[in-house]
Protein backbone atom coordinates (compact mmCIF):
# COMPACT_ATOMS: atom_id res chain seq x y z
CA UNK A 1 0.00 0.00 0.00
CA UNK A 2 1.25 3.31 -0.91
CA UNK A 3 -0.17 6.77 -0.70
CA UNK A 4 -2.19 6.50 -4.14
CA UNK A 5 -3.84 3.46 -2.72
CA UNK A 6 -5.10 5.27 0.29
CA UNK A 7 -6.32 8.36 -1.42
CA UNK A 8 -7.76 5.79 -3.92
CA UNK A 9 -9.92 4.02 -1.25
CA UNK A 10 -10.78 7.38 0.34
CA UNK A 11 -12.81 7.86 -2.72
CA UNK A 12 -14.59 4.57 -3.29
CA UNK A 13 -15.91 5.16 0.57
CA UNK A 14 -16.99 8.73 -0.45
CA UNK A 15 -18.63 7.53 -3.41
CA UNK A 16 -20.48 4.27 -0.94
CA UNK A 17 -21.92 6.68 1.07
CA UNK A 18 -22.88 9.72 -1.74
CA UNK A 19 -24.56 6.05 -3.06
CA UNK A 20 -26.46 5.65 -0.43
CA UNK A 21 -27.46 9.21 -0.08
CA UNK A 22 -28.93 9.27 -3.41
CA UNK A 23 -30.54 5.96 -2.88
CA UNK A 24 -33.11 7.44 -0.24
CA UNK A 25 -33.21 10.98 -2.27
CA UNK A 26 -34.40 8.86 -5.54
CA UNK A 27 -37.19 7.20 -3.27
CA UNK A 28 -38.32 10.10 -1.84
CA UNK A 29 -38.56 12.03 -5.55
CA UNK A 30 -40.16 8.89 -6.53
CA UNK A 31 -42.85 9.49 -3.90
CA UNK A 32 -41.81 5.85 -2.12
CA UNK A 33 -41.63 5.49 1.42
CA UNK A 34 -37.66 5.98 2.05
CA UNK A 35 -36.14 2.81 3.07
CA UNK A 36 -32.66 1.27 3.80
CA UNK A 37 -31.75 -2.32 3.62
CA UNK A 38 -29.09 -4.03 5.83
CA UNK A 39 -28.33 -7.47 7.02
CA UNK A 40 -30.37 -9.05 10.20
CA UNK A 41 -28.01 -8.86 13.16
CA UNK A 42 -28.61 -11.39 15.52
CA UNK A 43 -27.19 -14.97 16.46
CA UNK A 44 -29.79 -16.23 14.24
CA UNK A 45 -28.18 -14.93 11.22
CA UNK A 46 -24.48 -15.63 11.80
CA UNK A 47 -22.82 -18.66 10.27
CA UNK A 48 -19.75 -20.42 10.41
CA UNK A 49 -17.98 -20.71 7.43
CA UNK A 50 -16.29 -23.84 7.12
CA UNK A 51 -14.32 -23.27 3.72
CA UNK A 52 -13.21 -19.74 4.39
CA UNK A 53 -12.77 -20.31 8.25
CA UNK A 54 -14.09 -17.36 9.16
CA UNK A 55 -17.63 -16.28 11.09
CA UNK A 56 -19.83 -14.62 8.82
CA UNK A 57 -23.46 -13.45 8.65
CA UNK A 58 -26.35 -15.21 6.49
CA UNK A 59 -27.94 -14.34 4.27
CA UNK A 60 -31.28 -12.74 6.17
CA UNK A 61 -32.09 -8.97 5.45
CA UNK A 62 -34.43 -6.53 7.00
CA UNK A 63 -35.94 -3.37 5.72
CA UNK A 64 -35.78 -0.03 7.95
CA UNK A 65 -38.68 2.31 6.71
CA UNK A 66 -38.40 6.44 7.08
CA UNK A 67 -42.44 6.44 7.77
CA UNK A 68 -42.76 3.99 10.40
CA UNK A 69 -42.76 4.69 14.27
CA UNK A 70 -40.75 2.05 15.27
CA UNK A 71 -38.48 2.58 12.44
CA UNK A 72 -37.73 6.60 12.14
CA UNK A 73 -35.50 7.12 15.00
CA UNK A 74 -32.60 4.72 13.60
CA UNK A 75 -33.22 5.45 9.94
CA UNK A 76 -32.52 9.22 11.07
CA UNK A 77 -29.62 8.22 13.17
CA UNK A 78 -27.81 5.93 10.78
CA UNK A 79 -28.53 8.30 7.71
CA UNK A 80 -27.04 11.39 10.16
CA UNK A 81 -23.92 8.94 10.70
CA UNK A 82 -23.31 8.47 7.07
CA UNK A 83 -23.40 12.40 6.50
CA UNK A 84 -20.46 13.03 9.48
CA UNK A 85 -18.84 9.93 7.93
CA UNK A 86 -18.93 11.61 4.06
CA UNK A 87 -17.53 14.98 6.04
CA UNK A 88 -15.36 13.40 8.00
CA UNK A 89 -13.24 10.92 4.99
CA UNK A 90 -13.81 14.45 2.58
CA UNK A 91 -11.88 16.63 5.02
CA UNK A 92 -9.09 13.78 5.76
CA UNK A 93 -9.93 13.85 9.96
CA UNK A 94 -11.49 11.70 12.42
CA UNK A 95 -13.36 11.50 15.60
CA UNK A 96 -14.41 9.35 18.68
CA UNK A 97 -16.90 7.51 19.25
CA UNK A 98 -17.45 9.53 22.28
CA UNK A 99 -16.95 12.98 19.81
CA UNK A 100 -19.58 11.54 17.16
CA UNK A 101 -22.33 11.19 19.70
CA UNK A 102 -21.93 14.62 20.11
CA UNK A 103 -21.48 15.38 16.69
CA UNK A 104 -24.93 14.51 15.40
CA UNK A 105 -26.57 15.08 18.88
CA UNK A 106 -28.84 18.28 17.92
CA UNK A 107 -32.89 18.63 18.15
CA UNK A 108 -34.68 18.52 14.83
CA UNK A 109 -36.15 21.75 14.31
CA UNK A 110 -39.65 22.38 15.14
CA UNK A 111 -39.63 19.76 17.79
CA UNK A 112 -38.18 19.11 21.46
CA UNK A 113 -36.79 15.79 20.05
CA UNK A 114 -32.97 14.91 20.23
CA UNK A 115 -31.69 12.96 17.01
CA UNK A 116 -30.07 10.86 19.54
CA UNK A 117 -30.40 11.27 23.40
CA UNK A 118 -26.82 8.85 24.52
CA UNK A 119 -23.90 7.62 23.01
CA UNK A 120 -25.68 4.17 22.65
CA UNK A 121 -27.90 4.82 19.66
CA UNK A 122 -24.85 6.40 17.63
CA UNK A 123 -22.83 3.36 18.58
CA UNK A 124 -25.67 1.55 17.36
CA UNK A 125 -26.15 3.38 14.40
CA UNK A 126 -22.40 3.15 13.43
CA UNK A 127 -23.01 -0.46 13.48
CA UNK A 128 -26.26 -0.32 10.83
CA UNK A 129 -23.77 2.33 8.71
CA UNK A 130 -21.43 -0.77 8.59
CA UNK A 131 -23.68 -3.20 7.56
CA UNK A 132 -25.37 -1.44 5.02
CA UNK A 133 -22.05 0.06 3.27
CA UNK A 134 -20.08 -2.96 4.29
CA UNK A 135 -17.24 -0.45 5.27
CA UNK A 136 -15.50 -0.86 9.14
CA UNK A 137 -16.11 1.69 11.58
CA UNK A 138 -12.46 2.57 11.48
CA UNK A 139 -12.94 3.30 6.93
CA UNK A 140 -16.09 5.58 8.73
CA UNK A 141 -13.09 7.34 10.33
CA UNK A 142 -14.62 6.69 14.09
CA UNK A 143 -11.94 5.59 16.22
CA UNK A 144 -12.33 3.89 19.37
CA UNK A 145 -9.41 4.30 22.17
CA UNK A 146 -6.04 3.53 21.94
CA UNK A 147 -5.66 -0.33 23.37
CA UNK A 148 -2.74 -2.28 22.81
CA UNK A 149 1.16 -2.03 22.17
CA UNK A 150 3.95 -3.48 19.22
CA UNK A 151 7.46 -3.59 18.66
CA UNK A 152 9.83 -5.14 16.33
CA UNK A 153 12.13 -3.88 13.26
CA UNK A 154 9.63 -2.35 11.18
CA UNK A 155 9.30 0.90 10.18
CA UNK A 156 5.90 2.62 9.18
CA UNK A 157 4.61 5.99 7.98
CA UNK A 158 1.58 7.34 9.89
CA UNK A 159 -0.08 9.94 8.62
CA UNK A 160 3.32 11.26 7.02
CA UNK A 161 5.00 10.49 10.42
CA UNK A 162 8.22 7.93 9.66
CA UNK A 163 7.71 5.79 12.99
CA UNK A 164 10.70 3.06 13.64
CA UNK A 165 8.78 0.20 16.36
CA UNK A 166 12.37 -0.86 17.61
CA UNK A 167 13.53 2.60 18.96
CA UNK A 168 10.53 3.37 21.21
CA UNK A 169 11.58 2.17 24.87
CA UNK A 170 9.69 0.14 27.27
CA UNK A 171 6.03 1.05 26.12
CA UNK A 172 6.14 0.29 22.51
CA UNK A 173 4.25 1.58 19.89
CA UNK A 174 0.60 2.44 21.09
CA UNK A 175 -1.71 0.99 17.89
CA UNK A 176 -4.28 3.25 17.30
CA UNK A 177 -7.85 2.34 16.59
CA UNK A 178 -7.68 2.94 13.26
CA UNK A 179 -4.40 1.45 11.31
CA UNK A 180 -6.48 1.48 7.68
CA UNK A 181 -3.54 3.83 6.06
CA UNK A 182 -0.41 2.45 8.05
CA UNK A 183 2.28 2.20 5.25
CA UNK A 184 4.65 -0.56 5.86
CA UNK A 185 8.00 0.97 4.75
CA UNK A 186 10.36 -1.69 6.55
CA UNK A 187 9.03 -5.25 7.73
CA UNK A 188 12.89 -7.23 8.96
CA UNK A 189 10.90 -10.16 10.47
CA UNK A 190 9.80 -13.77 10.81
CA UNK A 191 6.58 -13.86 12.46
CA UNK A 192 4.52 -12.09 14.86
CA UNK A 193 3.46 -13.28 18.20
CA UNK A 194 0.31 -11.77 20.09
CA UNK A 195 0.20 -11.55 23.31
CA UNK A 196 -3.09 -11.43 25.57
CA UNK A 197 -1.57 -9.96 28.60
CA UNK A 198 0.14 -6.12 28.37
CA UNK A 199 2.55 -7.72 31.31
CA UNK A 200 4.02 -10.50 29.39
CA UNK A 201 4.65 -8.23 26.45
CA UNK A 202 6.74 -5.55 28.60
CA UNK A 203 8.27 -8.26 30.17
CA UNK A 204 8.98 -9.63 26.27
CA UNK A 205 10.09 -6.07 25.28
CA UNK A 206 12.73 -5.45 27.60
CA UNK A 207 14.29 -8.32 26.73
CA UNK A 208 14.12 -7.38 23.51
CA UNK A 209 12.29 -10.72 22.00
CA UNK A 210 11.38 -9.02 19.09
CA UNK A 211 15.54 -8.74 18.24
CA UNK A 212 16.36 -12.33 19.60
CA UNK A 213 13.51 -14.02 17.91
CA UNK A 214 13.57 -11.96 14.90
CA UNK A 215 9.86 -11.19 15.22
CA UNK A 216 7.51 -8.50 16.42
CA UNK A 217 5.57 -8.66 19.28
CA UNK A 218 2.12 -6.84 19.86
CA UNK A 219 -0.14 -7.08 22.70
CA UNK A 220 -3.72 -5.48 24.47
CA UNK A 221 -5.18 -6.36 27.82
CA UNK A 222 -7.05 -9.54 27.08
CA UNK A 223 -9.15 -9.34 24.13
CA UNK A 224 -7.44 -8.16 21.17
CA UNK A 225 -8.95 -4.81 19.58
CA UNK A 226 -10.52 -4.28 16.12
CA UNK A 227 -7.15 -2.32 15.79
CA UNK A 228 -5.16 -5.12 16.37
CA UNK A 229 -7.37 -7.60 14.60
CA UNK A 230 -6.58 -5.42 11.73
CA UNK A 231 -2.95 -4.74 12.11
CA UNK A 232 -2.27 -8.53 12.47
CA UNK A 233 -4.08 -9.39 9.56
CA UNK A 234 -2.23 -6.78 7.41
CA UNK A 235 1.47 -8.00 8.68
CA UNK A 236 0.58 -11.55 7.64
CA UNK A 237 -1.46 -10.33 4.34
CA UNK A 238 0.95 -7.83 2.78
CA UNK A 239 4.06 -9.18 4.36
CA UNK A 240 3.60 -12.76 5.00
CA UNK A 241 4.34 -13.03 8.52
CA UNK A 242 2.66 -16.20 9.99
CA UNK A 243 0.92 -15.17 13.87
CA UNK A 244 1.11 -16.70 16.66
CA UNK A 245 -1.22 -16.31 19.59
CA UNK A 246 -0.03 -17.28 23.28
CA UNK A 247 -2.67 -16.81 25.66
CA UNK A 248 -3.45 -18.27 29.28
CA UNK A 249 -4.56 -21.84 29.53
CA UNK A 250 -8.16 -20.99 30.39
CA UNK A 251 -11.28 -20.75 28.35
CA UNK A 252 -11.47 -16.78 28.21
CA UNK A 253 -7.58 -17.53 26.57
CA UNK A 254 -9.18 -19.78 24.12
CA UNK A 255 -11.90 -17.28 23.34
CA UNK A 256 -9.14 -14.43 22.26
CA UNK A 257 -7.76 -17.31 20.32
CA UNK A 258 -10.96 -17.57 18.40
CA UNK A 259 -12.09 -13.93 18.35
CA UNK A 260 -8.10 -13.28 16.46
CA UNK A 261 -9.03 -16.56 14.42
CA UNK A 262 -12.42 -16.86 13.49
CA UNK A 263 -13.76 -13.41 14.13
CA UNK A 264 -16.52 -13.01 16.48
CA UNK A 265 -20.19 -13.17 16.43
CA UNK A 266 -20.71 -9.35 17.38
CA UNK A 267 -18.64 -8.60 14.55
CA UNK A 268 -19.28 -11.11 11.82
CA UNK A 269 -20.19 -8.65 9.39
CA UNK A 270 -16.27 -7.42 9.43
CA UNK A 271 -14.81 -10.82 9.56
CA UNK A 272 -13.64 -10.19 6.37
CA UNK A 273 -11.33 -7.07 7.41
CA UNK A 274 -10.45 -8.25 10.93
CA UNK A 275 -10.73 -12.63 10.86
CA UNK A 276 -6.79 -14.70 10.89
CA UNK A 277 -8.18 -18.23 9.74
CA UNK A 278 -3.93 -18.45 9.84
CA UNK A 279 -3.70 -17.74 13.28
CA UNK A 280 -1.66 -20.65 15.37
CA UNK A 281 -2.20 -21.14 18.92
CA UNK A 282 1.00 -21.71 20.83
CA UNK A 283 -0.14 -21.89 24.01
CA UNK A 284 -0.52 -22.50 27.23
CA UNK A 285 -1.54 -25.90 26.58
CA UNK A 286 -2.33 -28.60 28.79
CA UNK A 287 0.73 -30.25 28.14
CA UNK A 288 2.59 -27.50 29.19
CA UNK A 289 1.58 -27.68 32.60
CA UNK A 290 3.89 -30.82 33.43
CA UNK A 291 6.85 -30.28 30.73
CA UNK A 292 6.83 -26.91 32.44
CA UNK A 293 6.57 -28.10 36.35
CA UNK A 294 3.45 -25.78 36.77
CA UNK A 295 0.87 -27.73 38.38
CA UNK A 296 1.84 -26.18 41.57
CA UNK A 297 0.91 -22.79 39.77
CA UNK A 298 -2.78 -24.00 39.09
CA UNK A 299 -5.90 -22.34 39.71
CA UNK A 300 -9.12 -23.65 40.65
CA UNK A 301 -11.81 -22.93 38.22
CA UNK A 302 -14.77 -20.93 39.69
CA UNK A 303 -18.10 -21.46 38.05
CA UNK A 304 -18.31 -19.00 35.63
CA UNK A 305 -14.89 -20.81 34.06
CA UNK A 306 -16.88 -24.19 33.72
CA UNK A 307 -19.69 -22.78 31.88
CA UNK A 308 -17.68 -20.86 29.68
CA UNK A 309 -15.86 -23.80 28.51
CA UNK A 310 -18.70 -25.13 28.02
CA UNK A 311 -19.78 -22.77 25.71
CA UNK A 312 -16.42 -22.58 23.67
CA UNK A 313 -16.55 -26.46 23.20
CA UNK A 314 -20.06 -25.74 21.39
CA UNK A 315 -18.66 -23.78 18.87
CA UNK A 316 -18.88 -24.91 15.48
CA UNK A 317 -15.69 -23.75 14.47
CA UNK A 318 -13.95 -25.94 17.58
CA UNK A 319 -16.84 -28.96 17.90
CA UNK A 320 -15.68 -30.04 14.68
CA UNK A 321 -11.59 -30.36 15.71
CA UNK A 322 -10.51 -33.40 16.81
CA UNK A 323 -7.74 -31.95 18.58
CA UNK A 324 -8.91 -28.94 19.46
CA UNK A 325 -12.05 -31.46 21.55
CA UNK A 326 -9.10 -33.11 23.29
CA UNK A 327 -7.66 -30.46 24.67
CA UNK A 328 -10.84 -28.44 25.76
CA UNK A 329 -11.54 -31.69 27.42
CA UNK A 330 -8.21 -31.91 29.50
CA UNK A 331 -8.99 -28.52 30.89
CA UNK A 332 -12.79 -29.41 31.33
CA UNK A 333 -11.55 -32.66 33.48
CA UNK A 334 -8.64 -30.64 35.34
CA UNK A 335 -11.08 -27.67 36.19
CA UNK A 336 -8.06 -25.36 36.41
CA UNK A 337 -6.26 -22.66 34.84
CA UNK A 338 -2.46 -21.65 34.55
CA UNK A 339 -1.30 -17.94 33.77
CA UNK A 340 1.49 -16.93 31.41
CA UNK A 341 2.95 -14.85 34.79
CA UNK A 342 3.20 -18.43 35.82
CA UNK A 343 6.70 -18.98 33.80
CA UNK A 344 8.13 -15.89 35.85
CA UNK A 345 8.52 -18.28 38.45
CA UNK A 346 10.89 -20.26 36.53
CA UNK A 347 13.09 -17.09 35.41
CA UNK A 348 12.04 -13.41 34.27
CA UNK A 349 13.10 -14.32 30.43
CA UNK A 350 12.27 -18.33 30.51
CA UNK A 351 9.18 -17.30 28.11
CA UNK A 352 11.19 -15.48 25.60
CA UNK A 353 14.26 -17.73 25.82
CA UNK A 354 12.85 -21.22 26.27
CA UNK A 355 9.32 -21.51 25.85
CA UNK A 356 8.26 -19.49 22.39
CA UNK A 357 11.36 -21.08 20.66
CA UNK A 358 10.74 -24.16 21.61
CA UNK A 359 7.17 -24.21 20.35
CA UNK A 360 7.83 -22.42 16.91
CA UNK A 361 10.79 -24.59 16.44
CA UNK A 362 9.09 -27.64 17.17
CA UNK A 363 5.83 -26.45 15.24
CA UNK A 364 3.80 -27.36 18.56
CA UNK A 365 1.08 -25.79 18.05
CA UNK A 366 -2.76 -25.98 17.61
CA UNK A 367 -4.59 -24.58 14.38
Amino acid sequence: MDVSDIEKAKKQRIEILEKLGKGVYSQIEHGENPSLTLPTRGLSNVKYDKENRIITLGSGMSKRYFLNVGHVRKFVQTMAMAALSKELIKSDKHTSLRSAFYQVRRTIPGTKIDVVDDQVETNKAIEDLELITGLTREQLHINANKAGSVAGEVVIEDRGDVIDWSKLGSGGWAIPSNVEDIIFRKVDAKFVIYFEKSTMFERANEDKAWKKLHCVIMSSQGQATRGIRRLLQRLHEEEGLPVYVLVDFDPWGVYIYSAIKFGSIALAHASDRLALPEAKFIGLMAKDIDRYGLRRHLIKFKDIDAVRLKQIKDYDWFKNSKEWQEELSRMEKLQAKVELDAFTAKGLSFMTDEYIPNKIKEKDFLD
